[in-house]
């Protein structure tokens, strides 16, 4: 396996006119397209992200992977190149270290030029901070409750203030955040993640009123709130080491109109257009991909 190609190379090859307040080319016919278009995605190895990282690159766009573990960013570069040659750079980096965030942000202003979007995939649960049926509150570790808290909403926070920075100065960018159907309602025995779940959404409006009433309209932020997906991280939630579901993954299906979980895949599609043209008048939302789970009182 060959070794990352990090942060040496130019990714940035913006087509349509920008004018100083990065008015993107009105002449354009297909308000998709992300072609040559450039998108930070933090947390981008896992299950979603990497399904998010492929769709990207599949559809023209090129990607700055930022993570912590230069292994998987090593296997997800290899992955990507073999989809398209080049598309990809990676920073090894602790999302949550402010420090190396404002390197990084300067790198990629000045090697690589400017990012058309963002989007924050870091985040996901411990086991410490995840309460069994037979325990209670007292039960739960705080400390990797905290843990939990602090890669799931400052993961996102951190990355979102440093990066928006460069949006700022060249007039556009998109930003994408990952909420989810724990920061709407009670999901039980995951205290930390549903609360981070629930800054998140707070912070993504927040931050969409700040940057478009102070820094113009072409500086957007959304989220999207995923249902439940099986990945690595809640599948012995949710399934047995026999493939059948639990007894959480019935009552989630039972609760889901679509009767089944959703595939990485999925949420493609949404992603694609909060960083488009298409949704340049769309600011603030938070969008829903979770088979009508949202929807359904379990009545």
């Amino acid at each position: 396996m060959g070794s990352p190609k990090y942060d040496n190379e130019v990714l940035h090859d913006h087509r349509g006119l920008q004018d100083g307040q990065g008015k993107i080319n009105e002449m354009t016919d297909n308000q998709f397209s992300i072609e040559n278009k450039t998108y930070a995605l933090s947390g981008a190895t896992g299950a979603l992200g990497g399904s998010i990282a492929e769709y990207l690159v599949r559809n023209g766009a090129k990607v700055i992977l930022l993570g912590r573990s230069p292994e998987k960013l090593d296997k997800k570069i290899e992955e990507l190149d073999a989809i398209s040659d080049g598309n990809a750079r990676a920073f090894v980096i602790d999302l949550l270290n402010e420090a190396e965030l404002r390197k990084i942000g300067k790198k990629i202003g000045t090697e690589i030029g400017p990012i058309d979007g963002l989007v924050n995939l870091a985040g996901g649960n411990i086991p410490g901070a995840t309460l069994r049926p037979d325990q209670t509150i007292h039960d739960i570790s705080l400390g990797d409750t905290k843990k939990v808290v602090d890669i799931n909403l400052f993961g996102t926070v951190l990355p979102t203030i440093v990066l928006s920075e460069l949006m700022v100065e060249q007039g556009y960018g998109t930003i994408v955040n990952i909420s989810s159907m724990a920061a709407k309602q009670t999901i039980s025995r995951v205290l930390g993640y549903s609360m981070a779940k629930a800054g998140i959404d707070i912070f993504t409006k927040w931050m969409a009123h700040e940057l478009a009433s102070k820094h113009g309209d072409k500086i957007r932020v959304n989220a999207i709130a995923p249902g439940f997906f099986i990945g690595n991280q809640n599948r012995r939630l949710l399934t047995n080491d026999d493939g059948s579901f639990t007894d959480r993954g019935n009552k989630i299906i039972m609760n889901t109109p679509m009767g089944r979980f959703g595939d990485a895949s999925e949420l493609n599609g949404m992603v694609h257009y909060l960083l488009s043209d298409a949704s340049s008048f769309v600011t603030g939302g938070i969008f829903d991909v979770d088979g009508g789970f949202s929807s359904f009182s379990g009545v």
